[in-house]
Formats: C-alpha cells, sequence, structure tokens
C-alpha cells in the first residue's frame, strides 16, 4: 500500500494526541519521545504541527468515525489559516483495524498499529517522499528494544508490562488490534522502572491490557514484580491497571498487605452483574468469584478504593438482569467506576446478536440509574475520608492562585492551598469530599 502522494517537506514540528486507555497516553508519549529522538520539536498547545499523529482507541462509540472527523478539522484548518496541510499519521487501535481502508479512504500519510510503533520515523521519512506508509504488523515487543530511553517525566509515569489479550470477551476487539497476551521481560522493565525514577517520577503505574497477567519464564507474577520495584530507591508510588478477575493470583493480593508503596486502590472490571450476560460475554468469573475475590482483597488491605467497568445493554439483557448488575454495585460500594452504553465493534461476536439488542432508549435509562448508584457510592467514599490525613503527591497547580492539585493514596484528586512543588509528597488532612475531588490543608508539623 505504498501509493505515490504529494511530497512534503520532512516536518520539524509534530503534536501527538492520544485517545482512550492509558496504554494509549504511554505509547503516545513514546511516539513523542521518538520524534524528539529525530530532532523534530513538540508543537506549544494550540500551535499548528508540521506532523500530527492522531493515537486512536478503538474502544470508543463510532471511533473509525471520529478519526475522518478530525483528519477533516485538521485539513480545513490548516486551509482556513493559508498554511500547508500537515503530515497527517494515524496510530493506534483504529489504525490496526481499519489500515488500509484509512489509506484508502482519506490519504494519510502514515497509517500504524500499536505494535509498530517503533518504526514511526521511517514512515515520516517515506512520507516525505510522497509514500503514504502502512505498518500493521504485530511482531513479538520487538518495538520496546528499539524505543529511545526514557528521560524527564512527571512525578507520576506510566510503564507498559503486559500487551494483547487472550480473553476474547464477545464484545470486545483488543484480542484482534493488540494481539495476544505478551509479557516483557521483568530485567527491562526494572531498568526502565529505575530510568523513569532517575527522570523524576515519584510514582509508576504499571500497564497492561491484562496486567495483572504479567509473568515470565521463572513464573516470576506481577507480585514479584512489584515486590522488585518495591526496592527502587526514590519510588514511592507504585499502581497497576487494568486487571482481569481470572488473573487475580494469591500472591498479588497478599503483596497489597505486605508493600507499602503498592496503593491501596484496585480496579477490576465486572462488567454485569448477571452470570447469564457474563457466561454470553464470555467473561470467565461469576458474579459470586467476582466478590469472592474483593473480599479476600479486602481481608489484605481493608481500606482499599475499589473500581469497575460496566456495559449496560448488552445484547439480550433484560430488566430483571439489569437489577442484578445494580445489586452487585449495592454489594461493593465503588470508590470509582466506569460505566457505558453497549455499542457493538465490527468482528465481535457479540455484534452479530442483532436480534436482541437492547433499544437505545432502554440502555439511555439503564445507564442513568447506574450512573446514579455510582455516582452515589463514590461521593461517599470521598466524604468518608473527611478528617483523615493521607500523603499527597502534588502533581501540577490547581485553577486557583497558590493552589495545587494531588493525588491521595486512593487515587483521589486533592485540592490544596500550599507552597509545595510538583513533585513533592506532602501531608494533608482531608477537609472536604465531593463527587470528583477532594480538599485539604496541608499538615506542618513543629520542628
Amino acid at each position: 500500500m505504498n501509493a505515490p502522494q504529494n511530497p512534503k517537506a520532512n516536518p520539524k514540528t509534530f503534536h501527538v494526541k492520544s485517545f482512550g486507555c492509558q496504554m494509549n497516553v504511554y505509547d503516545g508519549e513514546r511516539m513523542a519521545e521518538l520524534m524528539a529522538a529525530q530532532g523534530m520539536t513538540a508543537a506549544a498547545e494550540g500551535e499548528a504541527a508540521d506532523l500530527v499523529v492522531l493515537n486512536t482507541c478503538h474502544i470508543r462509540e463510532k471511533a473509525t468515525e471520529k478519526v475522518y472527523s478530525d483528519i477533516g478539522r485538521l485539513r480545513k484548518g490548516a486551509r482556513e489559516e493559508g498554511r500547508a496541510e500537515p503530515m497527517i499519521a494515524i496510530a493506534g487501535c483504529v489504525a490496526q483495524a481499519e489500515g488500509e481502508e484509512i489509506v484508502r479512504r482519506a490519504k494519510v500519510d502514515v497509517v500504524v498499529g500499536p505494535q509498530a510503533y517503533h518504526n514511526l520515523p521511517e514512515l515520516v521519512a517515506k512520507a516525505a517522499e510522497g509514500i503514504s506508509a502502512l505498518d500493521t504488523d504485530m511482531p513479538a515487543l520487538s518495538k520496546f528494544g528499539t524505543l529511545p530511553k526514557r528521560r524527564k517525566v512527571g512525578p507520576t509515569a506510566f510503564l507498559t508490562v503486559q500487551e494483547g489479550c487472550d480473553k476474547f470477551c464477545t464484545y470486545c476487539v483488543v484480542p484482534y488490534t493488540r494481539g495476544a497476551e505478551i509479557s516483557r521481560p521483568f530485567a527491562e522493565l526494572v531498568d526502565e522502572a529505575k530510568a523513569l525514577v532517575d527522570a523524576g517520577a515519584r510514582e509508576i503505574t504499571l500497564l497492561g491490557q491484562n496486567v495483572n497477567a504479567w509473568d515470565d519464564e521463572a513464573g516470576t507474577g506481577l507480585h514479584g514484580l512489584i515486590h522488585a520495584l518495591d526496592r527502587i530507591e526514590g519510588l514511592h508510588r507504585i499502581r497497576y491497571t487494568t486487571s482481569h478477575p481470572n488473573d487475580m493470583r494469591e500472591g498479588l493480593i497478599r503483596a497489597h498487605a505486605e508493600v507499602e508503596k503498592l496503593m491501596p486502590f484496585l480496579h477490576l472490571p465486572v462488567q454485569a452483574g448477571s452470570d447469564r450476560i457474563l457466561k454470553a460475554m464470555n467473561r470467565s468469573h461469576t458474579r459470586d468469584s467476582y466478590l469472592k475475590i474483593l473480599d479476600r482483597v479486602r481481608a489484605a488491605r481493608p481500606d482499599i478504593a475499589l473500581s469497575g467497568d460496566f456495559i449496560v445493554g448488552f445484547p439480550g439483557e433484560s430488566d430483571a438482569e439489569f437489577e442484578e448488575t445494580l445489586s452487585l454495585v449495592d454489594a461493593v460500594g465503588y470508590a470509582q467506576c466506569f460505566s457505558f452504553k453497549y455499542s457493538p465493534r465490527p468482528g465481535t461476536p457479540a455484534a452479530e446478536m442483532r436480534d436482541v439488542f437492547v433499544p437505545a432508549e432502554v440502555m439511555d435509562e439503564r445507564l442513568q440509574r447506574l450512573q446514579a448508584a455510582l455516582n452515589r457510592d463514590q461521593l461517599a467514599f470521598n466524604q468518608a475520608t473527611i478528617g483523615k490525613t493521607c500523603a499527597v503527591l502534588i502533581e501540577r497547580q490547581g485553577k486557583l492562585p497558590g493552589q495545587m492539585l494531588g493525588k491521595s493514596p486512593w487515587l483521589q484528586s486533592v485540592y490544596l492551598g500550599t507552597e509545595a512543588k510538583i513533585g513533592d509528597m506532602v501531608e494533608v488532612e482531608i477537609t472536604g469530599g465531593f463527587g470528583n475531588s477532594l480538599t485539604g490543608t496541608q499538615v506542618v508539623r513543629a520542628a
């Protein structure tokens, strides 16, 4: 798919726009580092760039059409401002799923899948010669060995440890766009974590489509990797996401009791509260087995904050089965959650269940009821934090003068007035709890 186009100048500035999950954020950061290593400069926010990388997510509803809309906006903006159109690269899961069609339909310069973005500089060079470049190969982790070394980062950093998925949930495209489950080597991850800390990170979040499926030939398991990172001097916090109930092993549960740096937060998607719907989704857990996992986690770490994902209106879901989801929410008491209406993804088994699709108005009503329950519990969890004293990692400035924003151990946003700088860890008494954030006052100890 190397159709000649009009040659473009070698780009000197770039902008990476990432959509979707934390893994896309990580991939976007790594692509930016690749471009910087080639001598390009990141365009300032709001400024036009010679190269625009749209790092896409196929989980989003109508994701493909939104890509074409973004391409149109970029080209229209350039015409209206009287400047040359930017070189456009489409990356991520939509690129993997729709590769040749994007080249044919949108005439973009570069299309690169999530397992091939280490080849982006070579593809950009081809595009500069007028060759539309496509790479959606899925080699086993070869990209990580060719990416630049991590340099300056913020106080929090992502580290991808595992990619792909073998679970084949009937609603999900990830196994088709990210490939099979693959774990990065233990030593490579420890080295990258050390480099992130040397570059300024105080908190590292381990990422994977099924992050708790990470393992190596020695059978270390994610808990073993966490114990190794716990020994890195200068690293203060460890998190991980996203986990699958099938891979929530005893060693990882124990790590929540044994590793002080492992934050008391667990994102463990359940998707539905009905066993029949879970089976139709090809989820490997039941309602009861999921709740028993949470019981074990809470026994190990009583103050843990729980998070999850829900899909409402999966094909064939009845009113009674939706009520089972609401009752599960009541039983758990989530601190945070993500919830979505089911939308079919081309090529997935659930997309073929059209004869039992739930009407849109029914899905809308169910989602509103579910989100009302989740918001109720999130507010209750945040308000229960009032009066507690905890460490807050300062991440950025707030909107008000003298205000800073940081994260609590339970991943809540905390606003406070302080002279602390970004990257500082400060002791804070929580004074207010709201739907999506907390307020607090820095605790100053007498010398």
